[in-house]
């Protein structure tokens, strides 16, 4: 258990700084709607039995006042709705509002080097993380720390209520409720953990796999897997049903355990005032006061039993999304080049994560600036990696490596769900139509949108529906030529258009990339022409360089796709 409140620590800091003073105002209308009901149910008790008393002779009638408990049970109803209802205000809309920062900050550590890469690449779990994960946050607060805080207060205030009656009475309760009935809740949330996890992994696992089930029906379908997709499917809801029973099991357990302390408290409870009533230490009224203040006391106790049945899923949520939550862990700025350079790489080791070796080893390769270079090599030799690390979208593993702030064209690039003009002014919120018809037209894609029935103004279905490959392919480019960027960094951007498109397209690009470094990742020939050096990629290395007017240059030039 103390590794789980060091893990939860920094997301409690995380939550006071963001909402202290609202989280403390919620505990404190929570502390202050259990102290009135307890004492509602208390007073009432001593009002009824006294009143009973008083009534059995005309002269204890005239003297009982009526009128000052009355009172006091009307202020304890009151003030007991209107805290529980400013509790129920306070608390939620704190928590909401944590929250929501949380996924900010969720969002603003998603930007570090290849952090939305990797996340991207598993649409399911990023979903998990952004809702399951980061809502089971909430338990953190509402059914776990407000509750233990609340019973811990309330063990307080049943010790004095009761001591008022018997010191003993009231320190043994309050022992009682401290180490019994907070033992059960600890040994309750000892027992809950690894279950909460599981239910947790069984959850996304199903989520993720129903998923891939309705997104993929169709390639499942065509390769004979649509069945064990659906067994796979089945297995994940086993698996969370088999986890919910022994959360059912060990709630039941926890209830029971509950119940007997309860019971077991009110018994020694009416034995006692029964003894000290018998010997005239209290009256009939002080004996019912305490046997209810003592029937109240475990109501507190029993409030964080869900909670602490929901502490694996908490930590886990904590565990998985806390090395993305802090608000300065922003992308890395990569160091500045000397001067005249675009960039330098000296012996870089380079690669994804998720690969067993680093895929670039021992680079060493520097573009001036306004130079044009492509960079050539079979598949897989890390040309879209170099491309990656130079956007600072992964880290250098070793070397050192400098580079001018760059812009970057992916082979497969993301188009949302807008307007023409609303996907190109993501990369220049302040252009207008003019700067925006000047980017189509060098990327060779102007006359297509003004064919469009809106022009710019034309909503695109989700990922650009409504134009074909080619088209989004080059409103993709245009998009990066609006980036007043020093450094273009381009993966095969004419792949996929005909001959005719693809050479109107390049010469565009070369007559608005003038004076700006530039860098293409190429198996085309008529792409690489368009460089002053050529670099050959092999090994994670340079294998060889040549610049334009070398009979080497044209010898690359012939290792590549023709037009």
């Amino acid at each position: 258990m103390k590794g789980a409140i060091k893990t939860l620590l920094p997301v409690v800091k995380l939550f006071w700084s963001e909402r202290g003073a609202s989280l403390a105002s919620g505990a404190g209308l929570s502390t202050l709607a259990m102290l009135a009901g307890g004492g509602l149910l208390g007073l009432s008790g001593w009002f009824i039995t006294a009143s009973a008393f008083a009534g059995l002779t005309v002269a204890s009638a005239m003297v009982f006042d009526v009128f000052m408990p009355s009172a006091g049970i009307r202020l304890l109803a009151i003030g007991r709705t209107a805290s529980r209802y400013g509790e129920r205000l306070v608390t939620h809309d704190a928590t909401l509002k944590v929250l929501a920062a949380l996924r900010e900050r969720l969002f603003r550590g998603w930007a570090e080097p290849a952090a939305a890469a990797r996340m991207i690449r598993r649409p399911a779990k990023l979903l998990f993380r952004l809702t399951n994960d980061v809502d089971a946050l909430d338990s953190l607060y509402l059914r776990v720390l407000v509750p233990a805080v609340v019973a811990i207060l309330a063990a307080c205030a049943v010790t004095i209520a009761l001591c008022f009656i018997d010191p003993a009475l009231g320190a043994l309760a309050g022992l009682w409720l401290v180490i019994v009935c907070l033992g059960l809740s600890f040994v309750g949330g000892r027992m809950a953990l690894k279950p909460g996890r599981r239910r947790a992994h069984a959850m996304e696992a199903l989520r993720a796999r129903s998923i891939d089930l309705v997104a993929g029906q169709t390639e499942l379908s065509m390769v004979g897997q649509l069945q064990a997709q659906r067994i796979a499917v089945a297995e994940a809801d086993k698996r969370l049903a088999k986890a919910d029973d022994a959360l059912n099991r060990i709630d039941s357990v926890v209830a029971a355990g509950f119940s007997l302390a309860s019971t077991l408290l009110l018994t020694a409870t009416l034995l006692t005032v029964a003894l000290l009533a018998k010997q005239g230490t209290i009256g009939a009224p002080a004996a019912a006061l305490a046997l209810l203040v003592a029937f109240a006391a475990t109501e507190p106790f029993a409030a964080m039993r869900r909670g602490v049945l929901e502490l694996g899923r908490t930590l886990l949520a904590v565990r998985r999304i806390s090395p993305r939550l802090k608000a300065e862990a922003a992308a890395q700025t990569m160091a500045r080049p000397a001067i005249g350079y675009a960039f330098q790489l000296t012996s870089v080791l380079a690669g994804h994560e998720e690969k067993a070796r680093p895929v670039l080893q021992d680079l060493s390769l520097s573009l001036a600036v306004g130079e044009r270079l492509a960079v050539i090599g079979p598949s897989g030799v890390g040309k879209s990696t170099l491309l990656a690390l130079l956007a600072g979208e992964i880290v250098a593993g070793g070397g050192s490596a400098a580079c001018l702030p760059s812009a970057r064209l992916t082979q497969r690039s993301e188009l949302f769900q807008d307007t023409v003009r609303g996907n190109l002014q993501l990369a220049a919120p302040d252009a207008d139509d003019h700067q925006l018809r000047k980017a189509l037209a060098a990327a060779g894609l102007l006359l297509d949108v003004e064919a469009l029935p809106h022009g710019l103004s034309t909503r695109l279905g989700e990922g650009g529906a409504g134009l074909s490959g080619g088209q989004l392919r080059r409103l993709a480019l245009a998009r990066l030529l609006l980036r007043d960027a020093p450094l273009w960094l381009l993966d095969e951007p004419t792949e996929g258009l005909d001959g005719r498109t693809a050479g109107a397209v390049l010469d565009g690009l070369a007559s608005v990339a003038a004076g700006r470094s530039l860098i293409i990742a190429t198996h085309i020939r008529r792409e690489a022409a368009l460089a002053d050096r050529i670099a050959l990629l092999d090994g994670g290395r340079i294998a060889a360089s040549a610049v334009r007017g070398a009979m080497e240059f044209e010898m690359l030039l012939d290792r590549l796709r023709p037009d």
